[in-house]
């Protein structure tokens, strides 16, 4: 359900009001906020995973829109043009939520919204403008992703937001798992840091050395991946013969408002149960 983000409304909750409350453990909560990051193994069902794997194989099947080819981007190792070889390789099937109710029911998980609360606070929006979407990363033709902060070009009063990867398949090393920095959401770099793009730059040697930190995040199916706008992470391209596949949706505290007038503020966005 689509709302406004000056009238938000709660999305029905699947759970009852009393059931016990799905919680971050102590030593969970402080590794995200040491790191930056946090897997939680197999916290989706599979019954919901299986619906979303079905609903994104149809949409790349079909190309459904809005979708956002790799050519669209032209990251290094993907096709030049939509007209070349492997040019209507999709990197993204945007809008995840309005896909399907499968996506809706996720989100007003407890198993999912109980520990948002832990880290963002007792009220929790999901932006549509950011994210929102299912990653695919094919083989041949997916690009590698650069070192970046996804808050690069999302605007809030605060920088304190939380993206949710859930993986629909194995993501290892070899298909381009996500890569990410452990602590660097807590560091304060200078613009030169950065190229135009807002890429952290490889060929400084300060960087080079905070990038030799970075750890892999290998994932299973139904494996969630919790981190923080401000974490850098990468990704390589897909080096193997089969596709990945992720879902991936962005959350603030509602006292976390987007800037007027920015690409945060265009869409409407969800107010997730309590």
């Amino acid at each position: 359900m689509l709302i406004s983000a000056d009238v938000p409304e709660i999305l029905s909750s699947p759970t009852m009001p009393n059931e016990p409350l799905r919680r971050l453990r102590h030593v969970e909560w402080e590794q995200f906020q040491r790191d930056g990051f946090l897997v939680l193994r197999q916290l989706m069902p599979a019954e919901f995973r299986e619906q979303m794997l079905a609903v994104t194989l149809d949409g790349v099947q079909h190309e459904i829109a809005p979708v956002e080819y790799e050519a669209d981007l032209r990251y290094p190792g993907a096709p030049a043009l939509l007209t070349t070889e492997g040019g209507r390789t999709i990197r993204r099937l945007k809008q995840a939520h309005s896909r399907h109710h499968v996506f809706t029911q996720w989100l007003c998980d407890r198993e999912l919204t109980d520990r948002l609360v832990d880290l963002l606070g007792p009220r929790i929006v999901m932006p549509l403008a950011h994210h929102n979407c299912i990653m695919t990363k094919q083989p041949k033709f997916s690009s590698d992703t650069g070192w970046h902060q996804d808050i690069r070009y999302w605007a809030y009063l605060q920088p304190d937001l939380v993206s949710v990867w859930i993986s629909l398949v194995p993501e290892r090393i070899e298909n381009g798992c996500l890569r990410v920095i452990p602590g660097s959401h807590r560091m304060n770099f200078d613009r030169s840091q950065f190229d135009e793009q807002l890429f952290f730059r490889t060929d400084l040697p300060e960087n080079s050395k905070l990038i030799a930190t970075s750890v892999p995040v290998e994932l299973d199916p139904g494996d969630v991946l919790f981190f923080h706008a401000k974490t850098l992470h990468a990704a390589s391209r897909n080096h193997s013969m089969q596709t990945k596949y992720s879902v991936v949706f962005t959350f603030r505290g509602a006292e976390n408002l987007p800037v007027a007038g920015s690409r945060s503020a265009e869409l409407p966005e969800l107010l997730l149960p309590a």
